[in-house]
Order: C-alpha cells, then structure tokens, then sequence
C-alpha cells in the first residue's frame, strides 16, 4: 500500500512556509533542495523541512493539505514547534 506524505518546509531567514503533498518524502525533499527556478521553494529558499504527516489515502492528505493552507501562519507554526521544537531539518537525519 502506498504512503501519502503532507509536508511542511520552510527558510532559515524568516519562516516562509511551504506546504506539499507527495507519495515520495526523501525524493521530494532532495528535489526541492536541488532547487528550480520556477518553483517556489527556490524562490523562497524553503529546503528545509521541518513537518510532516503520512497517510494511506491520496484524497485524506490533499484535505489535510488543503486545511493546513487555510490556517494563519501563527498557528503552522505551533503544529510544528509541538513535534519539532528546536526546528530542526527533518530531512538531515536521513543522510546520517
């Protein structure tokens, strides 16, 4: 069964947030630190990811990312602090 990933990235400057969907969390994350030009994250310089959430059904994590798109940014930024308080980049620890 396929995983679903609603994830959240962001800059080290001044907390832009970026939020996504993917069925791949690692590929995802190493293409938005790759960077292209047209996209947002590049833009933005958001590489860092900092949540996320996995679920089994496609049409739950696109809700779920479409909710999380609708909150003010100061409440984003609680759901993160409460799973990563120190903000850290989720993602490094893959390459460990």
């Amino acid at each position: 069964m396929k995983s679903w990933y609603v994830y959240i990235l962001t800059n080290r400057k001044d907390w832009v947030l970026y939020i996504g969907v993917t069925n791949n969390l690692c590929r995802r994350t190493q293409e938005h630190k790759a960077g292209n030009p047209f996209w947002f994250s590049t833009m933005y310089n958001t590489k860092k990811l900092v949540y996320y959430e996995k679920y089994e059904d496609i049409r739950e994590a696109i809700q779920r990312e479409k909710q999380l798109k609708k909150w003010k940014r100061n409440r984003k930024i609680v759901l993160i602090e409460k799973e990563n308080p120190e903000r850290k980049d989720i993602s490094e620890e893959w390459n460990e």
